[in-house]
């Protein structure tokens, strides 16, 4: 294993060995949020909140994917990219909190969420007006305060100040693409099934979730690590695919087909989410199978018999192997792009196969 901090440009950085750095990353995130306190410590309760919401849990996937990047990219021990790695968090925990809000979420990684936290504490003690209104408005501003975070994190990272504007410019335009992914899902997630097309779903899938999971986590690493356009270019190509692939993948688990996965099955039919999986099969179920998806579609309140019903017509419509389908093209055509790169080594290919694994073939 290659002690951190070690120049490692004659070893493999395998996705365990990047793993190893989860701990770090999170030492990160403490040391950023007590610098924090002893700058403003009048807002210490709020501090406290978010560094809870974010330490948490969560497998830290995008941070290591920046630290990934900047392996790529210099071959050499990626500590220097911790500040940028913790960045990542930060507007994770950002996202989430605004999301739990958007989706009105009761809990996130095994906790309240954020918004329901801090509507808990004002009823508790009895304090004046809405209780309910003064969790979203403190959550709301809160998941704001990450977005401060995350910029300060990206400015703390070692190396020359060039790179880090660069790599400040690609998270401005990672968190621009992903609030126009999520005003295009919302907007789809009001229109009549029959209106939201295949390309409309991908486009919300690669501005929403391709960027900020995959290719802006790993082109920052690269960027800090010095790496060329051409090289940032790659991974922009390989982490939009995967990326993609990932959420089609994360829509099979969220509307129940795979029992392993009990906490997300079928919350996006419940939540009324224009998926892949819903929008080829409202376009071949006919009146019969429109209605059964209809029965649960946007309906928390379904029971299993309809929500079982709805599943089998997504399966007999041949929605479910669709998105199987495209899922497997998408990962190949990765894997291609990752295998004709004359940018990467043999160790960078292998390290980004192993990336597609985990994102791909997962069950939760």
């Amino acid at each position: 294993m290659t002690a951190p901090g070690r120049p490692v440009d004659t070893q493999i950085m395998n996705f365990e060995e990047l793993r190893t750095w989860v701990p770090r990353i999170e030492r990160e995130l403490l040391r950023q949020y007590a610098a924090e306190r002893r700058r403003s410590p009048q807002f210490d309760p709020w501090t406290g909140t978010l560094e809870e919401f974010t330490l948490r849990g969560g497998k830290r996937f995008r941070a290591l994917l920046v630290l990934g990047g900047y392996w790529i990219a210099a071959h050499r021990s990626p500590a220097p990219a911790l500040p940028a790695a913790a960045a990542l968090e930060h507007f994770q925990s950002w996202m989430l909190i605004h999301d739990d809000i958007i989706d009105h979420a009761a809990t996130r990684r095994g906790g309240p969420a954020v918004h329901q936290k801090l509507r808990a504490d004002h009823a508790a003690a009895r304090w004046g007006g809405s209780s309910e209104e003064f969790g979203m408005g403190m959550g709301i501003t809160l998941g704001d305060l990450e977005e401060p975070y995350t910029v300060a994190a990206l400015l703390g990272s070692k190396g020359p100040a060039a790179r880090r504007l660069r790599a400040v410019a690609e998270y401005v335009r990672m968190t621009r693409d992903t609030a126009y992914g999520q005003l295009r899902d919302i907007q789809n997630g009001v229109l009549d099934p029959g209106a939201v097309r295949e390309e409309d779903v991908l486009e919300v899938h690669r501005l929403k979730t391709s960027v900020y999971t995959v290719a802006a986590p790993l082109r920052i690493g690269a960027i800090l690590g010095g790496g060329g356009p051409a090289l940032l270019a790659d991974l922009e190509s390989i982490g939009t695919d995967l990326g993609i692939a990932f959420q089609l993948r994360d829509d099979l688990l969220g509307a129940g087909f795979d029992p392993a996965a009990a906490e997300k099955s079928a919350n996006d039919l419940a939540e009324g989410k224009r998926t892949l999986l819903v929008v080829r099969a409202w376009a071949a179920g006919g009146p019969e199978g429109r209605r059964e998806l209809e029965a649960v579609l946007g309906r928390p309140g379904a029971g299993p018999e309809a929500l079982a019903r709805a599943l089998e017509r997504i399966r007999a419509t041949g929605s479910l192997a669709y998105s199987e389908r495209r899922i497997e093209e998408l990962t190949r055509r990765a894997y291609g792009r990752i295998g004709r790169s004359p940018r990467l080594r043999p160790t960078d290919r292998a390290l980004l196969r192993e990336i597609g694994d985990r994102l791909v073939h997962r069950t939760a």
